[in-house]
């Protein structure tokens, strides 16, 4: 039941015209109100201007200001450093060929990296907010096109930003501003410089671990995968199987990024495509693998919709139609995923007939489609 209103629930309703009459009768001091015909709502007010200005610490005390100089000055050079640490970390902790020691590279480059970045972002928003000009400036809106007196007056104003920095004047700061942001492109230029050199054996991208005979099994746990205990509808991250002390070494990690699978299985008769070009069958009773590296740009494709049995590419959202040869049907992508041939051993486990019969990944020089 809904209970009764009270006398005090009930609101007084107040013509719109007599707001209005009583605001232009008692106007707000400094607030300049015009209505149009009609008592409609007001379409203007005065323009309340620019705060006054508030004077900061550094623009009354030089003994702070030289403080704020002397600590901007302290954090271009703790810049330096990392950058300097980056280029050392570099060439001093190289990875070993262990997962332990790529991570202790990564790490060790990582930090130095972002000590040197962050350092110039932090002496940057501290010198403009203690130092530099902090005085409020009003510029009317105008057309786009600007006359010549406009643009002489926004490169004078230009020059003076410049001159509000302090740059020209403050030399020790200068010198620490310039010297962070010429070693801190060092840090990757270096690293890709050195590289040039190193291994550009590109044909490694075209085989992987899969061969005649390997077992499919489970992501990551490695246990074989038994067709009977696949459903319809059903979706599985695989990896090939292999002895459990290859699975602790580092060449396993590069090994496995190449050789991940998406198994699928599917009604028999949603397939439309799974043969190979000769005409090889490369699916076993509805159930179909695909390589999990989007032909893009190599990022994970692991997004299974089972109802249109489409497969996609959460970053650039590349499509692929796992009922048709995964061929694409919607984004960036311009070539199928390489399907893996599978069939089935005497124990029933699923079994690779073969590689993959193209390169994974995204397409190289040497392969444009």
């Amino acid at each position: 039941m809904g209970r009764r209103p009270r006398a005090d629930d009930r609101c007084r309703c107040v013509d719109r015209s007599e707001v209005l009459v009583s605001e232009n009768q008692n106007p707000t001091p400094g607030r300049d109100v015009t209505t149009t015909s009609g008592a409609q709502d007001p379409e203007r007010f005065t323009d309340p201007g620019v705060p006054a200005h508030k004077l900061r610490l550094t623009d009354t005390d030089p003994a702070a200001r030289r403080r704020n100089e002397r600590l901007v000055v302290l954090l271009f050079a703790i810049s330096c450093l990392g950058a300097i640490g980056s280029i050392v970390a570099y060439f001093a902790v190289r990875p070993d060929g262990t997962t332990e020691g790529v991570r202790l590279s990564t790490i060790a480059l990582g930090v130095t990296m972002a000590i040197s970045l962050l350092g110039i972002g932090i002496a940057a928003i501290h010198w403009s907010k203690s130092l530099m000009s902090d005085h409020e400036h009003v510029d009317e809106r105008h057309e786009l096109a600007s006359s010549p007196e406009v643009r002489e007056v926004a490169v004078q104003h230009l020059t003076d930003g410049v001159e509000d920095s302090g740059i020209a004047r403050r030399g020790v700061l200068k010198g620490a501003a310039v010297s962070a942001l010429a070693l801190f492109p060092l840090t990757f230029a270096v690293p890709l410089i050195s590289s040039v050199g190193g291994d550009w054996n590109i044909s490694k991208f075209r085989h992987t671990l899969w061969e005649r005979g390997t077992r499919l099994a489970y992501d990551p746990t490695g246990r074989p995968i038994r067709a009977a205990d696949l459903t319809v509808g059903s979706a599985a991250h695989v990896i090939p199987e292999v002895p459990q002390e290859y699975m602790e070494s580092h060449e396993w990690i590069t090994e496995k990024a190449k050789a991940v699978v998406l198994l699928v299985r599917l009604n028999p008769e949603d397939l439309r495509s799974d043969q190979s070009p000769e005409g090889e069958t490369w699916s076993y009773d509805g159930i179909v693998a695909y390589s999990k590296i989007c032909t893009h740009v190599g990022c994970p494709v692991a997004l299974y919709e089972q109802q249109t049995h489409h497969l996609l590419c959460p970053c650039h959202q590349s499509t692929f139609d796992m009922a048709d040869g995964a061929k694409v049907v919607f984004g960036p992508a311009n070539r199928p995923l390489p399907q893996l041939p599978i069939t089935v051993d005497d124990e029933g486990y699923l079994i690779a007939q073969d590689d993959f019969a193209e390169p994974v990944g995204p397409s190289f020089w040497e392969r444009l489609k």
